[in-house]
């Protein structure tokens, strides 16, 4: 097959990986690619690099499928790379295209626009694969390989940087039959008489049990086990079944049920320090874990059998020796899941209203993306329902200031349905740009913004911790007049009463909203938050 240049071949390879939307910053260095997918899909111009591959990641995470960002080469690349992390980190999928200097200048050092030293180390350093376009001959199976490694489990970004004259080139592409993966079978052998015994079963679901969904419910259901998740295995069994516990386990009472259980099954989970109180929880010592990651097998918490394998097919070989619980145990897993939400849900006081509306309004596969902030790390991590792991989105690495990205990526992934983005002032303020990419695609999108003067979270530990704030307490805008600036709608909540009119009317609306949450005249939480972290001496 031939095309006139690497535009016409990124198209043809977006096509068959069904993707129609692309996000990026134009470039000298990436112009026929941006030009090409401008042409025959939706190319968004979003601020900055970062905010591409976050919408990127965020679109692909929403499909169940792969997002792609444009990016130019050197610091255009760079500025690409902490969103790379978080791709990286959450094994997400994300085909990233960046430019690069002509190939005959390549790797000179002699200071050609744009360049930078060893842009392809940088790029392994942050990528799950990464690889230079060598020839116009050669292109479409550098991309697609790309996109494989992508989308093969675990999974994260893939890069492929793109010398300029190669871009330009007319381009050959074979297309290769692509080998098909084989993923391990689990030996469960070993596991099956824990299981047939069990009276008082726990499973606990991390991202790997996101493409299992069936298979893990059908397991919840035969042995009448609580399900507890990680944050990212939130929705892998719809949050309003009876059994799902959920993102609790670190309160005493689920630490009680831990204690009494005797048997956990953990599911593609890898215990993160912040779920697991610096790894001071205490699990079962008749642990069976299933990964698909060989290396995660045992690597935080001792397992009596580790079951390495794909989760779908080593759950559906357990699901035939799973036997029901004692009722009693099923009858306290209920109580319990019933009794974090309330605590918590007193806990955060007029911010439930908040929690309460937004699920009130929300259709079941609504997007909610997250960034790094109280009201996330508080209540929507865990008391706002799931329904579906592809509505979760939030920075898995923890990083600040990715979720207006995110949310635009996903809001763009199924335009019909409504999105709604939790973000605080600070966190907005580090993207903040990105207003104006929302102001001019016009997503289905409401923004609300929490606004406390600063970084929250961190001016709890300090005033919790130390004698003084440092770097906490910061200058934020009139929210008001710059979603006037922009041309956004606007609206307040300043009151619990306000919660649930305010935002029906932005879910309601057939385009982006912004909705300032005024945390001041809100009122404040019964017991401020601060993170799961551990402060040496105190």
């Amino acid at each position: 097959m031939k095309y006139a240049d690497g535009g016409a071949l990124l198209v043809a390879v977006l096509k068959e990986l069904g993707i129609d939307t692309v996000f990026g910053i134009v470039s000298v260095h990436n112009l026929p690619l941006v030009e090409a997918v401008d042409r025959e899909l939706r190319f968004v111009p979003v601020r900055h690099e970062a905010s591409a591959v976050n919408a990127a990641d965020a679109y692909g995470r929403a499909r169940g499928s792969i997002g792609c960002a444009l990016s130019s080469t050197g610091t255009g690349a760079g500025n690409a790379a902490g969103s790379l992390i978080e791709a990286l980190a959450s094994g997400t999928s994300v085909l990233h295209v960046t430019g690069q200097v002509e190939s005959r200048f390549l790797g000179s050092g002699r200071g050609f626009i744009h360049e930078t030293k060893d842009q392809l180390g940088m790029l392994t350093a942050v990528s799950a694969y990464a690889a230079t376009v060598g020839s116009a001959d050669d292109a479409g199976r550098v991309l697609r390989e790309a996109a494989r490694a992508a989308l093969a489990s675990p999974g994260g970004p893939a890069s492929v940087e793109w010398p300029i004259d190669l871009q330009y080139a007319a381009q050959t592409d074979a297309v290769r039959e692509a080998p098909a993966d084989v993923l391990p079978v689990a030996d469960i052998a070993d596991a099956t008489e824990l299981l047939r015994a069990a009276e008082r079963p726990l499973i606990w679901a991390g991202g790997g049990a996101t493409d299992a969904r069936t298979e893990l419910a059908a397991l919840v259901e035969a042995t009448g086990a609580g399900l507890l998740t990680s944050n990212s295995g939130r929705g892998a069994v719809p949050e309003d079944h009876p059994q799902v516990i959920g993102n609790f386990a670190t309160t005493p009472a689920v630490r009680a049920l831990l204690a009494d259980a005797d048997l956990l099954l953990t599911v593609g989970t890898h215990f993160r320090s912040n779920e697991t109180a610096d790894y001071g929880l205490e699990l079962p010592a008749a642990h069976v874990q299933i990964d698909l990651d060989a290396a995660a097998l045992g690597r935080v918490y001792p397992v009596a059998h580790a079951l390495h394998g794909d989760a779908a097919a080593t759950l559906a070989a357990l699901l035939p020796h799973a036997r029901q619980a004692d009722p009693e145990w099923t009858d306290r897993v209920r109580r319990v899941r019933t009794e974090v939400r309330a605590t918590l849900h007193d806990t955060i006081g007029p911010q439930a209203a908040i929690c309460d509306a937004l699920r009130a309004a929300l259709p079941r596969d609504a997007v909610v993306a997250r960034d790094v902030t109280i009201p996330s790390s508080s209540w929507g991590n865990r008391l706002l329902e799931m329904y579906d792991p592809r509505a979760n989105v939030f920075p898995r690495g923890g990083g600040i200031g990715q979720g207006l990205g995110m949310g635009i990526g996903a809001a763009l992934a199924d335009p019909e349905r409504p999105t709604v983005v939790i973000a605080g002032d600070g966190g907005l303020a580090v993207h903040l740009g990105e207003l104006l990419t929302l102001a001019q695609e016009r997503p289905r999108l409401t923004l609300l913004v929490f606004n406390d003067g600063g970084y929250g979270v961190l001016r709890n530990m300090q005033d919790r911790y130390a004698d003084r704030r440092s770097g906490v307490d910061l200058t934020t805008p009139d929210f008001e007049l710059l979603a006037r600036a922009c041309r956004l709608p606007y609206l307040r909540i300043a009151d619990a009463e306000h919660a649930a009119p305010v935002i029906q009317e932005a879910v309601g609306s057939d385009g982006p909203v912004l909705v300032e949450v005024d945390l001041a005249a809100l009122g404040p939480m019964k017991n401020p938050f601060t993170p799961p972290v551990k402060i040496p001496g105190t």
